[in-house]
């Protein structure tokens, strides 16, 4: 059976981004691979992080990826830091990684950008992932548009391990479905929907009350005119919130415009907050039931024995092809 590898990092409130974007495929997956979803907790700190906050959201976190439906019977949930594999791996992997590769990083220009001291966790960042992935070869590994040059960076590290120690490690792809891969901000639709982002009223949170969903989404911007029409390039503001109802409902975009032929923005708009409550609510009640009975750390220490199962026979391979004395 193939493997597919993802994971979410705890910093800030988990998003209805995140759960169109990443976990419900993340559920869909389970279904016909070997998967291990984790809580990139060790990814979290190459930015500073308040103890109390990091340990509040990473147990937020995973059990969100249990409220929405991953089934820990079928998949593995798991906090990174507790499958040692992956730091170990990592450090195996930064040692193969050239400087330069890491420089050219996006994502590490756009967070260093301005700031007078950077922290050496950021900048080998890619190589950690890389690692995360490759400790269980992967095959497919479901990422947003901003995280593909580190899995082109992953394909390149395992390529050459292969070349200078022998064939071991799988290439893996990327999955980014089509439709509802990327969601963008209710008050910017050239900006991702992001739980960093300081304006609350630009994203809604998995743990939103119903009120605050349908304040925000009769306050979010929409494009001039009033025809509900999908037209990113035209209309990117009107269409990111067809984009929303199309996957919270499981209905096509030209289903939707259907709908609304003939109508105006503020009646799609109320429909589609109930759509959105519709389906947040039952999640937030499946929460809640996870976080007051406790169960979500036995979930987690099951997923990490499992994960550390798979990751250890990759480390004694890698180091036994590295010339190390294993055990």
């Amino acid at each position: 059976m193939k493997k597919v590898l993802s994971g979410i990092q705890p910093s800030g409130k988990l998003t209805l981004g995140n759960y169109i974007g990443a976990l419900k495929n993340f559920v869909k997956l389970q279904h016909e691979y070997l998967c291990n979803f984790m809580v990139v907790d060790l990814h979290a700190i190459t930015v500073p992080q308040d103890p109390a906050a990091l340990r509040e959201q990473s147990e937020e976190a995973a059990a969100l990826f249990v409220a929405a439906g991953i089934d820990p019977s079928k998949a593995n949930v798991y906090m990174q830091s507790h499958v040692r594999q992956h730091a170990q791996l990592g450090w195996i992997l930064t040692t193969l990684t050239n400087m330069g590769e890491l420089e050219r990083m996006t994502q590490f220009k756009d967070k260093s950008e301005g700031k007078e001291s950077i922290g050496a966790g950021l900048f080998v960042y890619p190589s950690l992932m890389a690692a995360d992935i490759l400790v269980y070869n992967a095959d497919l590994v479901p990422v947003g548009e901003d995280q593909k040059q580190h899995l082109e960076l992953t394909r390149d590290l395992a390529h050459r391990f292969n070349h200078r120690y022998g064939e071991y490690f799988t290439i893996p792809e990327p999955y980014i479905p089509e439709v509802g891969a990327r969601i963008m901000s209710l008050d910017d639709a050239s900006k991702k929907m992001s739980k960093s982002n300081p304006n609350p009223g630009s994203y809604i949170s998995l743990l939103d009350p119903p009120a605050d969903i349908r304040k925000k989404i009769s306050r979010a911007t929409t494009d001039s005119g009033s025809e509900v029409r999908f037209d990113p390039a035209n209309k990117p503001e009107i269409s990111n919130l067809i984009t929303i109802y199309s996957q919270c409902a499981e209905i096509s975009v030209a289903e939707v415009e259907r709908l609304y032929e003939g109508k105006m923005y503020g009646a799609f708009k109320k429909d589609l907050a109930e759509v959105v409550v519709g389906v947040i609510e039952p999640l937030q009640q499946r929460y809640r039931e996870i976080r007051e009975s406790g169960e979500i750390f036995d979930i987690l220490a099951q997923g990490a024995e499992r994960a550390s199962e798979m990751a250890e026979q990759t480390l004694v391979d890698v180091q036994r092809m590295l010339g190390f004395i294993t055990k």
